[in-house]
């Protein structure tokens, strides 16, 4: 019996008049892969893998002189820790994603073939101003997943982590990690942590030209993860996760985007791809006009003068991932962006759908018609992250293919 505060996530109009379902043992089922799933990374791996220099300096648990546990990390506020008040059904998504094979049986629970893996504990990598410790927890990061993940490339597939503040030891990992066998890589939004500031390096500028040309030369497509470039535990108390997840998390995603299409790197690099993870796809209709409208009515100052809008080359090489949006879904029909959506289940965190995605995506994806379905639900994820679709969907398949 599910547990009352997660009784919501069984709420379906169902699926009549689809040719396929998203149902797990249909056989009819669409092709699934969830573009944003996590670890559950050992508390001690860093500790355990990182030169002696660093370990004082890692994300910690502290108990003051009241008894009270706080959260400490080098680029985040500190942070309270209550008592676990997870139960039911919220407490098996906190426990779940440490064994891969264990993995298999919920994805296959969920009707997920495949899944890009991001880290959990490790998105707390990059929470530090220092990119050259941040690049450290990275290297031992990638090592850790690779290890642990390598022999199941083929279905459940980490990104490699870089911490783009350390340009010369990012251009080395890419190399290492491409040789390695990874399918992408992940990137902090923002290259240094915290608060913005005019100093520091950013995308759009040309200093990251070899780092994106040794990108495209190994051909791995590029992922940007909310909760990323600053700390998204901004807002304190009331309505403070609210606030947090919708203004610190989710919305700060915007900038690697626009960074990518409005400043010429993607016509210095055209074979990039990229995807912003978690963030939803419900905003993109409107980022993609407000930077077309910015670039023709800002002209006097916008430089450098591209070939074409910032909105079409988003059309050409960027992804966005989303659980569960219906106003982006809406849109994304509407203004002809449905080539440009990831479907993810979030596994195994408590803002995705697992274990009950089948009926997520019947309150979504009722307007949609057959092959739009097909493609958000994996056939774009194949198409960036070069995934093979199993033999028994290409006969089905095979108008949508083509």
């Amino acid at each position: 019996m599910l547990d009352a505060p997660n009784q919501w996530r069984l709420e379906t109009p169902g699926y009549e008049g689809w040719t396929r379902t998203a149902r797990p043992g249909d056989p009819h089922k669409y092709f699934m892969i969830s573009c944003d799933s996590h670890m559950n990374e050992p508390a001690n791996l860093w500790r355990e893998r990182l030169d002696e220099k660093y370990r004082d300096r890692l994300p910690r648990i502290e108990v003051d002189e009241k008894g009270v546990k706080w959260s400490v990390s080098e680029g985040h506020q500190r942070s309270r820790l209550h008592d676990s008040v997870f139960q039911g059904e919220d407490l098996e998504r906190q426990k779940s994603g440490a064994d891969p094979e264990q993995r298999l049986k919920d994805m296959a629970r969920d009707g997920a073939d495949a899944e890009i893996i991001f880290p959990n504990k490790g998105l707390a990598m990059w929470a530090t101003p220092d990119s050259q410790f941040a690049m450290a927890q990275c290297r031992a990061y990638n090592d850790w997943a690779w290890e642990l993940f390598a022999k199941y490339n083929d279905r459940m597939s980490p990104m490699a982590a870089l911490a783009t503040g350390d340009l010369e030891g990012s251009l080395k990992e890419v190399e290492r990690v491409a040789k390695m066998g990874y399918r992408g890589l992940t990137l902090p939004c923002k290259p240094v942590f915290g608060a913005h500031d005019a100093r520091h390096p950013n995308y759009n500028l040309p200093m990251f030209d070899p780092l994106w040309e040794v990108i495209q030369n190994t051909d791995l497509p590029i992922t940007f993860h909310i909760s990323t470039g600053r700390d998204p535990r901004a807002a304190r108390k009331d309505g403070g996760a609210v606030i947090n997840y919708v203004s610190h998390a989710l919305a700060p995603t915007v900038e690697p985007i626009a960074n990518m299409c409005s400043s010429g790197v993607l016509e210095r690099f055209p074979k990039l791809r990229f995807a912003a993870i978690e963030c939803g796809i419900g905003w993109v209709a409107w980022a993609l006009q407000a930077m077309d409208e910015a670039y023709k009515k800002h002209h006097m100052w916008t430089w450098p003068k591209l070939k074409k809008l910032p909105s079409e080359y988003f059309r050409e090489h960027g992804y966005c991932s989303f659980q569960e949006d219906q106003v982006g879904i809406d849109l994304a029909v509407k203004y002809d962006l449905v080539d440009n959506c990831l479907w993810a289940n979030d596994y195994p965190h408590h803002e995705g759908s697992w274990p009950h995605s089948a009926e997520a995506i019947e309150r979504q994806m009722g307007s949609l018609n057959d092959e739009q379905r097909a493609k958000i639900l994996g056939l774009n994820a194949a198409r960036i992250f070069k995934f093979e679709v199993p033999r028994e969907y290409l006969v089905s398949y095979q108008e949508t293919l083509h």
